[in-house]
């Protein structure tokens, strides 16, 4: 209803903001609202920073985004192994690349072992200055560059929270100086342009797969040697890289993780990378998908139940008073998207 009336302003704006370089101050301010993860409620480090932002901001932001994209993929400049916030590169694609390469491993006889690794508020880390570089290095320069910096940069935000008695409690508004705003339309491509040329570092010796700040990346080797020291060149190299682009690895996190079949033994690996001796784990979580040492699924079998269980009470209990195309809703929502996800596998 109100699209004839804003429509030839908006316009005007993003035409002026294409022609100047310059984003306005005024879309640049953020609410910042705790998203609670898992873990321990009062460890503020379990809550993802979701950043809200202006519905116009949004538009223009759409507007930038699909030139930048349609501009990378025509050049070919983003990594096929990057998934997420990409066409035809889903959850899906990173788990079928991941899996392929384990099994494809295993079939010859090979050793395979997986880095799955963890950083540590990847999005709130990224440097501005190195950003704007690549950006350049990948061709965006001139008007585009300048946009970028103007985005990117002078962002307000404040935190806003909601005590139990319904009382808002806002913080005051703080200029931020590092990352790019989680739940913008830009922030996720940006990111992907700032670690685009992490698989370099890894393309000599191993297969990595991304998708955005998850990382894991699969060892195979005939040589049980040979193995194990492309394990510990994996994990220096990888967090040289991070160091250099003024990301860190959450080493609590960070879990190795070997792969072997019935015939094959468990070699025993002590990895150690910053003083930190990396947990050698049996089952792991991959974009929703528990993987174990043998991908028996067994585990990952178990997860599964324990959700649709759930799901199955929650469908119960208001069965009796909801109409069977509100269940139905209801079903493909909550169990049907639950049971379906990664079955190809």
């Amino acid at each position: 209803m109100s699209a004839p009336y804003i429509v030839s302003p908006l316009t005007y704006i993003t035409n002026s903001i294409l022609s100047t370089g310059i984003f306005p101050d005024r879309l640049k301010f953020s609410e910042f609202r705790p998203l609670y993860k898992d873990g321990d409620p009062l460890d503020y480090s379990n809550y993802r920073p979701i950043s809200l932002l202006t519905s116009f901001s949004k538009v223009i932001e759409k507007i930038l985004h699909k030139r930048l994209y349609h501009f990378l993929e025509q050049q070919k400049l983003i990594v096929n192994k990057r998934h997420g916030f990409r066409q035809k590169a889903s959850t899906e694609t990173a788990a079928f690349s991941l899996l392929n390469t384990i099994l494809l491993s295993l079939d010859n006889k090979s050793l395979a072992g997986g880095l799955f690794l963890d950083l540590r508020k990847a999005f709130d880390c990224v440097n501005h200055d190195i950003l704007l570089s690549n950006l350049n290095y990948y061709g965006i320069s001139g008007k585009a560059n300048e946009i970028m910096k103007s985005y990117i940069t002078d962002r307000y935000q404040r935190v806003v929270m909601y005590h139990r008695s319904s009382n808002k409690l806002v913080s005051k508004w703080k200029r931020i100086k590092y990352g790019v705003p989680q739940g913008s339309v830009l922030g996720p491509l940006l990111f992907l342009i700032y670690i685009n040329d992490l698989l370099r570092t890894t393309d000599n010796y191993a297969n990595a797969v991304l998708f955005p700040d998850d990382t894991s990346i699969i060892i195979t080797h005939t040589d049980a040697q040979e193995f194990k020291q492309t394990i510990d060149i994996a994990i220096q190299e990888t967090n040289n890289w991070f160091l250099s682009n003024l990301l860190t690895v959450n080493y609590n996190k960070t879990h190795f993780l070997q792969f072997f079949t019935k015939k094959q033994n468990k070699i025993p690996i002590q990895i150690i990378s910053s003083n930190t001796i990396l947990t050698n784990i049996h089952s792991t979580k991959f974009l929703g998908l528990t993987l174990d040492s043998m991908l028996s699924w067994r585990e990952h079998f178990t997860a599964l139940t324990s959700k649709l269980n759930k799901a199955c009470f929650a469908i119960r209990t208001i069965k009796s008073f909801m109409t069977t195309r509100v269940l139905k809703m209801v079903y493909y929502s909550y169990f049907h998207s639950i049971m379906s996800y990664g079955i190809i596998f």
